[in-house]
């Protein structure tokens, strides 16, 4: 006989960016099958890819879902930052036929991950070993700049979910601030995500370009960091060690804020297609390059991802956790999230 309650399984996890829709299935604690990535301008909004999947995978009946997105989530309606989805997080839910839609930051959800990921899905750069029972800082470049945190607790962790990728960025040395004078006439505000993202290569391969009375030429990113890791064009290069080191010197000022002596963690789409170039970076150097705390950062590992798809892991944690609670609905999340898990127990 048929209790009338909703199945287990499978559960349906996506981690959406601004360009790509990475979708898979729960099928079992843990156990995470199917993953296929749909490009976001293809639908016009979350349901409609999400219906799209389903139909692909043959997966019909499922109740309950978790979705990281790269925007903040402050209510029902989400409008993306980086993306023409707009869209109610409940009339999702309902049109999707769900009994649980969970939605969460992008980021916060990578930052549940963490705890979860192998190690051999990790590049360690630099660092001594990680202290145990300290917080854990996540930065990375994609569309736009994500930045969460891992805060230990008893029994586990809290995420944290903000928008430090929209701090003012800071510049090292004459070049940088003369790059932060080019961009700030043209937007105003330069926060980190302006140049350390995406668009923010190409736009910095602009200014390089402007300050050298080079003329213009437009590069997307792809192409800037082929010519740059070849050494084919000096100024890509450039453009790609100021990238890097900025990225350095966002992600030591997440360190030192958060005390993350657990470690920084390096996600995003961009950083991984640079793995080999990145190591060799100016990255590590400005990381450190913080006068009287410099010893306090050099002790720090920092582990770049290098997961396919790192998110779901954190995403399947959450929507596990809030089923446990005995909660079956949609729910907009607050601005921590907490995660069930021994806090020392990283990498295992």
């Amino acid at each position: 006989m048929s209790t009338g309650l909703p199945k287990r399984w499978p559960r349906l996890l996506a981690d959406i960016g601004g360009t790509s829709a990475r979708f898979a299935l729960e099928t079992a604690p843990g156990v995470i099958e199917d993953a296929a990535t749909l490009p976001v301008h293809a639908y016009p909004a979350l349901a409609d890819a999400a219906r799209d999947y389903l139909a692909q995978v043959g997966a019909a009946g499922v109740a309950h879902a978790a979705v990281g997105i790269a925007n903040p989530i402050t209510g029902d309606a989400v409008r993306m930052t980086n993306s023409h989805w707009a869209f109610s997080i409940e009339a999702t839910r309902q049109a999707l036929g769900l009994s649980t839609l969970l939605v969460i930051n992008d980021f916060t959800a990578l930052a549940l991950a963490l705890p979860h990921l192998p190690a051999d899905e990790l590049i360690r750069i630099g660092g001594g070993e990680p202290a145990p029972d300290a917080p854990l800082a996540l930065i990375g470049p994609g569309t736009g700049l994500g930045v969460s945190g891992l805060i230990p607790r008893a029994g586990g962790w809290t995420a944290l979910s903000g928008e430090g990728g929209h701090v003012s960025f800071a510049p090292a040395g004459p070049r940088e601030a003369d790059v932060l004078a080019w961009v700030g006439e043209r937007y105003g505000h330069v926060s980190n995500e302006r140049l350390i993202s995406g668009s923010g290569l190409p736009l910095l391969y602009q200014a390089l370009r402007a300050l050298d009375g080079a003329g213009e030429e437009t590069l997307d990113a792809a192409e800037i960091s082929r010519r740059g890791v070849s050494g084919q064009c000096p100024r890509c290069r450039e453009a790609l060690e100021i990238f890097c080191g900025a990225l350095g010197g966002a992600a030591a000022n997440l360190a030192l804020t958060l005390g993350a002596r657990g470690g920084v963690y390096v996600g995003g789409g961009i950083v991984p297609r640079l793995s080999g170039f990145f190591e060799q970076s100016p990255f590590r150097r400005r990381f450190e390059d913080k006068g009287r705390m410099s010893a306090y950062l050099a002790a720090i590992p920092v582990y770049l991802i290098a997961s396919a798809y790192p998110a779901l892991p954190g995403l399947a944690a959450h929507l596990a956790a809030h089923l446990a609670s005995g909660s079956d609905h949609a729910q907009v999340e607050s601005s921590t999230s907490p995660v069930g898990g021994t806090a020392g127990d990283k990498h295992a």
